[in-house]
């Protein structure tokens, strides 16, 4: 079944809001591997200058995740997720995530096209403080594949 193509520019939420705890970022950094003193040890955050802990780059997928859950379960879309694979990701901060942040994400559908038997959806989810405080865009790819 085709992606519905009409959704290209639709803005979904705000989801949240999302409180970003220590634990939270510790366990992520542990399962992603990051070594980071930053993300564990809350003196060694403050001498660096920021307020607490803060999150690896890529813990913005774990807010983000909620609003593009909003797209994704959208059935006027069309999308088939058990078709879907992730294509690409990436992510732009105008400051770390750190705890203590409580924040909510808003998800724009960027575009919707057709390449061969697969549909490529684009999203973008900015991410912000309850008072507006830009965090984080994160821009995700992902495919939905022909069957």
């Amino acid at each position: 079944m085709p992606l519905n193509q009409e959704y290209a520019g639709r803005i979904f939420g705000p989801a949240g809001p999302y409180e970003v705890g220590r634990v939270k970022i510790a366990d992520f950094a542990d399962a992603v591997g990051e070594p980071s003193e930053l993300c564990r040890d809350r003196e060694a955050a403050r001498k660096a200058g920021y307020p607490d802990v803060i999150a690896p780059p890529t813990f913005a997928m774990v807010v983000a995740m909620n609003s593009t859950a909003l797209v994704e379960s959208d059935p006027g879309l069309g999308l088939d997720y058990s078709m879907v694979v992730h294509g690409e990701q990436s992510f732009s901060y105008s400051r770390p995530l750190h705890a203590g942040d409580v924040v909510t994400a808003t998800t724009t559908v960027e575009s919707i096209r057709k390449l061969g038997s697969t549909w490529m959806l684009v999203t973008s989810t900015d991410i912000s403080t309850v008072d507006g405080e830009h965090v984080c865009t994160a821009r995700s790819t992902i495919v939905e594949r022909g069957q």
